[in-house]
């Protein structure tokens, strides 16, 4: 007899799994520029904006 035993994830609620969800405000022009560019790549508008909120923190310089 094998001694795997199958391990299960157990089932976290949301905001449990590394992500918060919270409510910004942005101007109607931004929001049309990020649907449009979701459109183009297919991806979601959260994914999208995850990818572009990180590359600007990542690209970040602060300066006096």
């Amino acid at each position: 007899m094998s001694d795997k035993k199958l391990q299960i994830k157990k089932y976290t609620l949301r905001g449990e799994d590394n992500h918060k969800t919270f409510s910004i405000r942005i101007e109607k022009d931004l929001l049309s520029k990020i649907e449009d560019i979701s459109r183009q790549t297919g991806r979601s508008r959260n994914e999208l904006i995850n990818v572009l909120l990180e590359f600007a923190v990542d690209n970040c310089e602060i300066i006096d």
